[in-house]
């Protein structure tokens, strides 16, 4: 069974950056495509970008096109996000997953998740 901790996130003014980071075990890190997703208060997790276990193809929701950039490291078992342009409506606790592709990543059908970690930009 994967474990899956993220940390990173913080309280930044609008325009600023953070850069979001998920250790992972458990599992062959280097085999797993990596998926970032969101949850804002009173609404549903949303996915935010996907990667695949090479890093070699990227996916990206519309909403941080351009903003946000995933990457990972398989030598160290750790995903990335690098948050920039950052805007109040990307307040949420952010959470990674894996899965086998991404396609799989963005079905979003995963058994359990990590704590997540808290993102809160000011305006």
């Amino acid at each position: 069974q994967v474990q899956l901790v993220e940390s990173g996130g913080g309280l930044v003014q609008a325009g600023g950056s953070l850069r979001l980071s998920c250790a992972a075990s458990g599992r062959t890190f280097s085999r797993y495509a990596m998926g970032w997703f969101r949850q804002a208060p009173g609404k549903e997790r949303e996915f935010v970008a996907a990667i695949s276990w090479s890093g070699g193809g990227t996916d990206y929701a519309d909403s941080v096109k351009g903003r946000f950039t995933i990457s990972r490291d398989n030598a160290k078992n750790t995903a990335f996000l690098q948050m920039n342009s950052l805007k109040p409506e990307d307040t949420a606790v952010y959470y990674c997953n894996q899965a086998l592709t991404i396609t799989a990543i963005r079905r979003a059908n995963f058994g359990s998740w990590g704590q997540g970690t808290q993102v809160t930009v000011s305006s």
